[in-house]
């Protein structure tokens, strides 16, 4: 990026009103209101990279926009990305090009199981990996993280008993909504039980670049004897804010399980090369690094914010610690509200659209999940709001 990044890039508020944007021209059917500021569904407020912009805008050049095949750039730059980032060497035929990761998971859950099979997550989480599940008439197998003072940790010894009946685990990691990023041993453990029990993972990695100044995310696919059990999901969706043009890669090293992939996603006839969506993901690998690890230390800062403004002011609600993504879990069960209650006050007291906790299974209830991918006075205001909705209570 040359002459660097503005240090207020990530300050600059941008009006994304009447732009289709989920986030807020859906806030009237998501909230019921249209004025709540929201917090909820997981992109960003800023702004890409600007070569990311500027290499879009020089395709939309071209004046035909036909099918596109995947160039050979587009996968030197994936394998590059990963190599420098997460220090994993593969190959350009693991790679799966795919429209999203959601779409991975459910093709991932057709590919290995029948009905009936049981399929094991661990919430809360992401609630896609539900779906991705019951509605596809498997058997839903929950393995709950266990909460340990502020931070949650995998209950090992009751993963054993449910890797007994199940054929496939569907791991978030880092995880959302709780904002774990697994350190090595933990990811070797569960790599120990799955081998034990012939278990396929899933490994939903696309927060893997979004981690905090200290922490450091293990793909799981780099332990040793995982390479026969694992499915690697990766994009720069979230990395550089865009999720929108829904291309995802799954990196899968076994040939078998490369192909049962393939077999599926064949089926639906879905084909994931977009023109924009190729322009945008290569660039941003290529390009898009200086952008990301100033981000990283914009998003750290913003969660040090929250989490001191919450101890001085709002000790109803506290931060469970965030090692990785841009959302933070916010244990809201001092406020003594259920989650309908939860809900409506922040909704229609405090004007905030988060999304409730319970939406990422019964062991959210009772929490909020913020997302601060916003210009840090954007999310100080919503703590404000909160603040002040709160005390008008009381």
């Amino acid at each position: 990026m040359k002459g660097g990044l503005d240090p207020e890039y990530f300050n600059r508020i941008i009006n994304r009103e009447q732009t289709d944007s989920v986030k807020y021209d859906g806030r009237q059917g998501i909230f019921g209101k249209s004025n709540v500021t929201p917090a909820w569904v997981a992109d960003m407020d800023f702004a890409v990279p600007p070569a990311v912009t500027e290499a879009l805008i020089a395709r939309a050049r071209h004046p035909i926009y036909g099918y596109t095949l995947f160039p050979d750039s587009l996968y030197d730059a994936t394998i590059d990305w990963i190599q420098r980032r997460h220090g994993w060497t593969i190959a350009r035929d693991w790679i799966v090009m795919c429209p999203g990761v959601v779409p991975s998971l459910n093709a991932t859950v057709m590919a290995f199981t029948r009905p009936g099979d049981s399929v094991i997550i661990q919430p809360p989480v992401y609630f896609p990996f539900f779906s991705a599940v019951t509605q596809t008439d498997r058997k839903l197998i929950e393995n709950p993280l266990k909460r340990n003072h502020d931070r949650y940790v995998i209950d090992f010894q009751h993963l054993e008993h449910c890797a007994k009946d199940a054929h496939l685990l569907l791991l978030c990691s880092p995880h959302n909504p709780v904002g774990r990023v697994w350190s090595p041993q933990e990811l070797e453990q569960l790599l120990t039980i799955a081998e034990r029990h012939n278990l396929i993972i899933f490994s939903d990695e696309i927060h893997a670049d979004l981690i905090y100044p200290d922490n450091k995310h293990t793909v799981l696919a780099t332990l040793n004897g995982s390479n026969k059990h694992v499915i690697t999901a990766m994009t720069p969706s979230k990395t550089f804010n865009i999720p929108g043009l829904n291309l995802s890669a799954l990196i899968i090293p076994d040939k078998t399980i490369r192909k049962a992939i393939n077999d599926v996603f064949n089926s639906w006839h879905i084909s994931a090369s977009n023109p924009f969506s190729i322009t945008a993901f290569e660039t941003a690998y290529r390009e898009g690094e200086e952008w990301l690890e100033a981000l990283r230390i914009y998003l750290r800062d913003t969660r040090d914010c929250v989490a001191a403004y919450l101890n001085e002011h709002l000790t109803k609600i506290q931060l469970i610690s965030s090692e990785g993504t841009y959302l933070l879990w916010l244990d809201c069960n001092a406020m003594n509200m259920n989650d309908t209650e939860l809900k409506h006050f922040f909704v229609h007291e405090a004007n905030v659209g988060m999304s409730p906790g319970i939406l990422f299974g019964k062991e959210g209830s009772g929490f909020m999940r913020l997302n601060i991918g916003a210009p840090r006075q954007t999310v100080m205001q919503i703590l404000k709001n909160i603040h002040q909705a709160y005390n008008r209570r009381t």
